[in-house]
């Protein structure tokens, strides 16, 4: 499947967290922390004409990292996840799940067995 999307987050605790409930075509990448004009122009050549998804953590680093890669890529959706939660790498996957398909990108979900009853 060539893929047309990729979504970037901010640590790598959030891609791991996300490379759970996503197909590993679809590529995950971290800001690590505040963004440069150079990390900024290696993540534009990297992401290419893709579509791009923001899915940054809803505290003030996360709004501030959303705030300049909403300038680098003005036509990315964003994903949000709850405040409560800690952060994307804190948001339990059913939540993922349901962020992800409000943003349309069910083909790409990779969704868990039913539940066997057993505790995780």
């Amino acid at each position: 499947m060539d893929n047309d999307i990729v979504i970037i987050v901010e640590g790598k605790n959030d891609k791991s967290r996300l490379a759970r409930v996503l197909s590993s075509d679809v590529p995950i990448h971290c800001t690590f922390g505040t963004l440069n004009t150079e990390k900024l122009e290696a993540l534009r050549k990297t992401v290419g004409d893709r579509q791009v998804y923001l899915f940054t953590d809803p505290d003030a680093s996360g709004r501030r990292i959303r705030g300049v890669l909403r300038d680098a890529f003005p036509d990315a959706e964003h994903i949000y996840t709850r405040r409560g939660y800690n952060g994307v790498e804190g948001t339990p996957e059913e939540y993922l799940i349901q962020q992800l398909e409000k943003a349309g990108l069910e083909e790409y979900i990779l969704y868990p067995p039913p539940s066997s009853g057993w505790p995780e």
